[in-house]
């Protein structure tokens, strides 16, 4: 791999950037001052230091983010805070959230740089479940539990996939948990408003079969594990 991608990818600075630090002699390779960016190194046996520090290569990432209200699940945006700026001690710069909750839901959220896991998890044919806790504005019913199972009609060409609705309790603001197997448009509040409802608050709490860390606050995020990669691989 070339000397300025291996750094650009450890996180060290943009291509530009790092160009500029090897130029400097700012970088060695096998305790040598190396001065010419394209020079190639063994991301296996090379020993790449900046600044006298050793740069470790992650070819891949993988975090677990409670997301919070406000925040949207995007790389970049001209307004609002990104998910991906929350992650603070990131070593890649290409992390990228797995699929989106809106902005004014809360809860699991998957980033990583792994387009093959994002692909898979995300790919209609997989139907990958998704379960939500949320309250809702009016009394959910067993005639909206079967109504579900059987598949909503919420505007679209096709009524939507079999959902589990489980309800918590049922009064003037209801609590329930759901699970659906897509990711349209504002799926789970156009479910409920299809039945005369409306949500007011929505969490995702499991993807895929991974759970959200309950100990995870609001903005707060950690490593997945390797069994928990593991799992979302096989899922």
């Amino acid at each position: 791999m070339r000397l300025d991608k291996f750094l650009a990818e450890a996180g060290i600075g943009s291509r530009s950037q790092v160009k500029t630090y090897v130029k400097k002699g700012m970088v060695t390779v096998n305790e040598e001052i190396v001065k010419k960016a394209e020079q190639k190194v063994d991301i296996e046996k090379d020993v790449v230091k900046f600044h006298g520090e050793i740069v470790e290569y992650v070819a891949f990432e993988y975090y677990m983010l409670n997301k919070p209200e406000g925040v949207v699940s995007a790389t970049k945006d001209n307004v609002s805070k990104t998910v991906i700026e929350l992650i603070k001690d990131k070593k890649r710069e290409d992390l990228f959230p797995v699929g989106r909750l809106d902005k004014d839901t809360q809860g699991l959220l998957i980033i990583t740089n792994d387009g093959e896991l994002s692909h898979n998890m995300l790919s209609p044919r997989k139907h990958v479940d998704k379960t939500y806790y949320a309250t809702i504005e009016g009394i959910v019913t067993k005639d909206d539990v079967a109504l579900f199972l059987e598949g909503v009609d919420i505007g679209d060409e096709k009524l939507t996939m079999p959902a589990k609705l489980e309800i918590l309790s049922s009064d003037n603001i209801s609590e329930i948990k759901l699970t659906i197997r897509e990711g349209r448009f504002h799926q789970v509040k156009r479910m409920f408003e299809a039945v005369g409802k409306k949500v007011l608050f929505l969490k995702r709490i499991e993807m895929g079969g991974l759970k959200l860390d309950e100990s995870l606050k609001p903005g707060e995020y950690r490593k997945l594990t390797k069994e928990e990669i593991n799992l979302l691989r096989r899922t």
